[in-house]
């Protein structure tokens, strides 16, 4: 039985690491160009994005899930999410990529006005074209910004890949809560605790080296 429980809980623990390492390579990129969208100067851009944001981050992760997952089947007579788990986890992902990528928008934003502008100034006196200034002198200062609050975001993400599991997507937390309906186990449940704290562990030492790299900037 402990054998059957630890492979089930690491397929779980397999499709949690997808979806977080999917949605960080869509969303952040994501959350980049909306945080440049919040800021042009083109004013219904600017509302539109800000709108979005307003809308995402207003409503409940799960709630979003749901509708985007069910949504269609209702709108358009059909899902276009196939029935088996590969299409269950690109739900998610959708899901959790647009939902982050807007809380990403917020930071990336705030990092990149946290920049005094009379550096990006000193930047046009040398002589530096528009995209020189962003990656040599705005983009470096932002990340040093950014860091902490995004870790935080990402920390969270593992956790809210616990919300798959509403649309029935097999990760960990479904793994462990299956063995509780159909055997009456509880332990397989407190263990997901346990590979949790692990991810988080992990995560929590990075962002420590990565701040750490980025003291330079003092």
């Amino acid at each position: 039985m402990f054998w059957n429980v630890t492979q089930s809980l690491l397929g779980g623990l397999a499709t949690t690491v997808e979806i977080f390492i999917l949605t960080l390579i869509f969303a952040l990129p994501l959350g980049l160009v909306l945080a440049f969208g919040a800021m042009s100067r083109w004013k219904p851009l600017r509302y539109l994005v800000q709108v979005l944001v307003w809308i995402i981050r207003g409503t409940p992760l799960m709630l979003q899930l749901i509708i985007i997952f069910y949504g269609p089947g209702l709108w358009l007579g059909k899902n276009i999410w196939s029935g088996d788990e590969a299409g269950r986890i690109t739900a998610t992902v959708v899901a959790f990529s647009i939902n982050y990528a807007c809380y990403f928008s917020v930071i990336f934003r705030g990092g990149i006005e946290g920049v005094p502008k009379g550096q990006r100034e000193a930047g046009e006196v040398l002589g530096m074209t528009k995209s020189q200034i962003f990656f040599k002198i705005t983009l470096l200062q932002m990340m040093k910004r950014v860091v902490p609050p995004m870790s935080n975001e990402i920390i969270t993400l593992v956790k809210d890949t616990s919300l798959a599991r509403i649309i029935a997507a097999y990760e960990l937390t479904f793994a462990g809560y299956s063995f509780m309906k159909s055997a009456g186990l509880t332990w397989p449940l407190f263990y997901t605790g346990v590979f949790y704290l692990l991810f988080v562990g992990i995560l929590t030492i990075l962002f420590n080296y990565i701040e750490k790299k980025l003291d330079y900037f003092r």
